[in-house]
């Protein structure tokens, strides 16, 4: 079973960055796909962005433009950087592995943006 630790989170202001950080517990394959989701308080969690091999990266309209997804496979870590941060984005932030089918989460990590 995989395991996700995610890292990087914490307070920012208003148009600051951010990166997040997640790291697999063994190699996943290039082809299953790395993604990042969100939820925010009293609402559904939702896709932000997803990676992999022979695909375009995939953004959520709302990060277009300001998040950017990539993956080290040597390193077992897919990242999240995150830039002209918005009080919109304050949310937990939640890694997922697609692997046979099967999806394995992180427990997440907090993003706040605030003055």
């Amino acid at each position: 079973q995989v395991q996700l630790l995610e890292s990087g989170g914490g307070l920012v202001q208003p148009g600051g960055s951010l990166r997040l950080s997640c790291v697999a517990s063994e190699t996943i394959l290039s082809s299953d796909p790395m993604s990042w989701y969100r939820q925010a308080p009293g609402k559904e969690r939702r896709l932000v962005a997803r990676i992999r091999s022979g695909r375009d990266p995939e953004y959520a309209d709302s990060v277009m433009g300001r998040f950017t997804i990539s993956r080290d496979n040597a390193k077992k870590t897919v990242y999240l950087q995150m830039n002209s941060l918005k009080p919109d984005d304050t949310a937990v932030y939640y890694c997922n592995v697609r692997e046979n089918g099967m999806h394995y989460w992180g427990k997440g990590i907090l993003v706040t943006v605030s003055s």
